[in-house]
């Protein structure tokens, strides 16, 4: 059970239904390297097998997000590496974003100070993102001397905040400034110091204590109906609403609301 997961290269704990993974390495700003990238791709895809965690919250220490792939244990290695090794360790990268779509638990990203490259990208591929009014995010691929189209980012960010805006972005490589962010609809609000963390849990609490194999359903259809037609969705909301409907929580949201009362949902 991932309730007693030991993690090895971040933090990992489990309050109730609620899990928060909390990225540190606070000395160079929480970056990530080749064994934390495959750790987490491999605990978001044994998410899905996971009952009793229902929401996940995503953060750094002490006072930054992510500032990407270390320099020094990824970037350098990468030079010296032959071309099957590069396409493996990015298929690795896009893997950790396809099993954070993929898990059926909502990902919170609480973004303070620094959230740059890969960590752009997490907080990219979470389905809420709350900021501080200082925080910068950057996908600064470019400035390494790479394309803009990393670990899905050209796919998903021009949904987020349009094609123009992700175009300047990934184009240029400069600071997403926090205000930008919230006016362009990339984080959803934007919070001073500890009400950060506070709101970030509040809205896991939140999720967590509400219809959560219904919220699974959303997260499902939001994720793949970018790839179908209109009447292709409307077919499969049907289908996924159906399924919904023979849930014990939608018995219990009738029951209570006859009764006047707050539905207790259980997530089966």
């Amino acid at each position: 059970m991932l309730k007693e997961y030991a993690a090895k290269h971040f933090l990992w704990k489990v309050s109730g239904k609620v899990a928060e993974i909390t990225l540190n390495r606070p000395e160079k700003k929480n970056p990530l390297t080749f064994e934390s990238y495959a750790e987490l791709r491999d605990l978001f895809r044994n998410l899905v097998y996971e009952k009793e965690i229902k929401v996940v919250i995503l953060t750094g220490a002490e006072g930054n997000f992510c500032s990407g792939g270390d320099v020094h244990e990824i970037i350098g290695p990468l030079t010296r590496m032959s071309m099957p090794e590069i396409l493996d360790f990015t298929r690795m990268t896009g893997d950790l974003v396809k099993a954070m779509r993929a898990c059926p638990q909502p990902v919170i990203s609480a973004v303070e100070g620094v959230c740059a490259g890969a960590g752009a990208i997490l907080a990219m591929a979470s389905d809420f993102r709350y900021g501080t009014p200082s925080c910068k995010t950057a996908f600064l691929f470019t400035r390494v001397g790479l394309a803009g189209c990393d670990m899905g980012a050209c796919s998903i960010l021009p949904r987020i905040i349009g094609q123009g805006r992700a175009a300047e972005l990934l184009y240029t490589g400069r600071t997403m400034t926090a205000e930008e962010g919230f006016q362009w609809g990339f984080y959803n609000a934007l919070l001073e110091g500890d009400e950060l963390i506070i709101k970030a849990r509040q809205m896991a609490e939140q999720l967590a204590t509400g219809p959560t194999f219904a919220h699974a359903m959303t997260k499902k259809m939001l994720h793949q109906e970018w790839s179908m037609s209109i009447d292709e969705a409307i077919e499969a909301e049907a289908e996924a609403q159906a399924i919904c409907m023979q849930t014990q929580d939608f018995r219990r949201a009738y029951e209570a609301f006859a009764a006047k009362q707050k539905p207790l949902f259980k997530g089966d």
